[in-house]
């Protein structure tokens, strides 16, 4: 304690930490994983940007239903780049592929999977089950960019999607389960 109160050396405290700056510079910008960028893909019209949200009010109250932070291990992860332009013609070809059954109202869950394989797609990686009496929806579990197509063929129109996988999950199928 008496040395330090006598305040021994020759060197005080700023010095010792202005030399370390010197020799260590502080960094500029903290490094932080970028996504892809998203480029329009062939066939693609640009989408209008939505407009900001700087006019709408924030909440300060935390939020008091959890749902969506249980549940995010079941919001499937979304292509971008070159995935994203090649799960735009996957889900074009899906749907070129479905749309003559949905015209002639042949919601057989065979036919679906016939038009689905017909495509290339493994037997075994491509499912289909009923949704109602005039509905059918359909998994394709591609493995490669982009994994997975899902979608639903009903009497009014067919819709897909492409999309990676889930966060916690292998595979196209959503996980079960939670935190």
């Amino acid at each position: 304690m008496v040395l330090l109160a006598a305040g021994c050396g020759t060197q005080r405290a700023g010095n010792a930490a202005d030399a370390y700056r010197r020799s260590h510079p502080t960094p500029t910008g903290i490094s932080t994983p970028s996504t892809p960028a998203d480029f329009p893909c062939p066939g693609e019209s640009p989408k209008p940007t939505a407009p900001t949200a700087a006019t709408t009010p924030s909440s300060t109250a935390p939020p008091t239903d959890h749902y969506a932070e249980n549940h995010g291990f079941r919001v499937p992860l979304p292509l971008h780049g070159q995935s994203r332009c090649d799960g735009l013609t996957a889900v074009g070809r899906v749907k070129s592929a479905l749309e003559p059954l949905r015209h002639r109202g042949d919601f057989a869950l065979d036919s679906v999977r016939s038009a689905l394989t017909s495509l290339g797609y493994s037997a075994g990686k491509v499912q289909a089950y009923q949704d109602g009496p005039s509905g059918v929806g359909f998994l394709i579990d591609i493995g490669a960019s982009p994994w997975c197509v899902e979608g639903t063929m009903g009497s009014d129109s067919t819709e897909a999607d492409a999309f990676g996988g889930y966060p916690d999950g292998t595979g196209c199928e959503p996980p079960r389960g939670g935190h």
